[in-house]
Parts: structure tokens; C-alpha cells; sequence
């Protein structure tokens, strides 16, 4: 984890979110604030609908808020963001056109130079096990092949700042393992401050430098575990007794709010 500043990277301040809706108004958000470091590794873990995808298109500058603010190295978000990158749970690839052609695509809407682009592009793939697919397209490839597309696209122009939601929640488990390895290795190889939505706890603890546990809808934080294991970690780190604690530490959150309910199971007499 990055040195703590006086100013943080990226911070959100009793952001509030609130939809129209037939029935009335919704509140997505509900004054929630929290910081983060440069090169910060920060998930954000909750039950849906809690409205972290939501936080997530504010903190893009994608979605307007409510009340609150969201700051980048303390200037305000107002706007559509140049600084990131996005991936989200579907790979958004286009179909008509190639590997190569879809993570090119972040040059062309951003007028790179194409040839250093290009270079740029081929190393990425093949720094995610995809050098020699360059001309295939998105059908066919497997779900986490598009996937890696995706995250290179994502990381094309060098973006200081990674917003990921839900990014491998429709992989299978192996695939999950790999990607979240080769996520890891990445950031690590750029110092990226990412921010990183998942369902899954121990996805959670394995990346993050701290964990944001957040409550039901209207969605708050409930609580704030820091992640202190070494890095860079190996999948055998989720055998051990310390990960197991940082998991039933998150476990308890969500056990004591009620958004997971553990019923006596008795057999009948």
C-alpha cells in the first residue's frame, strides 16, 4: 500500500444518490464517504442493489449525484473522466471487429498515435496469454479470453486510476483464479490505484490493500477492514489462517445486518 498523503487520491464525501421513480423517489446512496490512496488497492463488497455500481458511474463521471462530492487529487468530479479505465462484469467488446481492433478502439476515441498504440496494444495481449489472437473476434473466444480484451483495452493509455465492477463474476472459478492473478501482477507492474466492486469475499481480501463493507439499500459503509498480508500473494494465501480471519471478519458484517441468514437446520422428529 501507497504512503498515506495529506491530500488522498480519490475520495468520496457523504455522497448521497437519490432516483425518481414511479413509486416515489429511491436512495441508491446514503451519505457515504471514503478515501483512498495513489495506488491504492480498494474493493467495495455488498449485496446488490446496494448502489455500488452507481458509486461507480459517479466516481466515472458518468452518472450525477445527489448531494456529496467525489474529489480526485482534490478537484472535484464534474464531468466524464480522461484519467481511467473501466471494466465492467460484460466485456462491452464490439463483435465486428478483431482483438486487436477492439483495444485499438480506446486509441481511436482518444487520438493516439496509432502506431505506438498498436505496439502498446500487442504487448498487453500478449502479457495476458493472448499474442497470436490479435485477428480473432470476440465469438471466438472464451468468456475470460473476451475478458482480457477487455482489461487491455481498459489499460491501453495508462491510466492512473482502474474502476473495475464486477469484473469476473460471470467466470468460471479457474478462469476467476487466473485473472485475478494476472490482475494482480498488473497493477503491481503499473502502481494503479484501483477501485474494484466484487460479491465475492475472498476475491476481496485477496487483491485489496482495504475492503469497504457496505450495508443493504440504501446503500452506506458499514465498515472498513484493512488487508495487511504481503505481497505479491500466491492462491495458496487463502488457506491460511490469516485470510480466514479477514473473510469471517466481512462474513460478520454481513451475518449481523441480516444480508445473509443462517437458519437452524433440525430435523423433523
Amino acid at each position: 500500500m501507497s504512503e498515506t498523503n495529506t491530500t488522498p487520491y480519490f475520495e468520496v464525501r457523504d455522497l448521497t444518490k437519490i432516483y425518481a421513480s414511479a413509486d416515489g423517489p429511491v436512495r441508491a446512496l446514503d451519505r457515504v464517504s471514503f478515501a483512498q490512496n495513489k495506488g491504492e488497492f480498494v474493493s467495495l463488497v455488498g449485496p446488490s442493489g446496494c448502489g455500488k455500481s452507481t458509486m461507480m458511474m459517479i466516481a466515472a463521471g458518468l452518472l450525477e449525484h445527489s448531494n456529496g462530492q467525489v474529489e480526485v487529487e482534490g478537484r472535484p468530479v464534474t464531468s466524464a473522466r480522461s484519467d481511467i479505465g473501466i471494466v465492467f462484469q460484460s466485456h462491452v467488446l464490439l463483435d465486428w471487429r478483431t482483438v486487436l481492433g477492439n483495444v485499438l478502439l480506446q486509441a481511436e476515441a482518444r487520438g493516439m498515435d496509432m502506431a505506438q498504440a498498436e505496439r502498446r496494444a500487442r504487448a498487453l495481449l500478449k502479457s495476458v496469454g493472448l499474442e497470436g489472437f490479435e485477428k480473432k473476434y470476440p465469438g471466438q473466444l472464451s468468456g475470460g479470453m473476451r475478458q482480457r480484451v477487455s482489461i487491455c483495452r481498459a489499460l491501453l493509455h495508462e491510466p492512473p486510476h482502474l474502476l473495475m465492477d464486477e469484473p469476473f463474476g460471470a467466470l468460471d472459478a479457474l478462469t476467476r483464479d487466473q485473472l485475478t492473478l494476472d490482475l494482480q501482477r498488473m497493477v503491481a507492474e503499473r502502481d494503479m490505484t484501483v477501485t474494484f466492486i466484487t460479491h465475492s469475499i475472498p476475491e476481496a481480501v485477496f487483491l485489496s490493500d482495504r475492503v469497504v463493507v457496505m450495508t443493504p439499500r440504501p446503500g452506506k459503509i458499514d465498515k472498513v477492514i484493512d488487508i495487511d498480508i504481503p505481497r505479491p500473494r500466491r492462491l495458496a494465501a487463502r488457506g491460511t489462517a490469516e485470510f480466514a480471519e479477514y473473510c469471517r471478519q466481512i462474513l460478520e458484517v454481513f451475518l449481523e445486518s441480516g444480508v445473509i441468514r443462517e437458519e437452524d437446520q433440525r430435523l423433523a422428529s
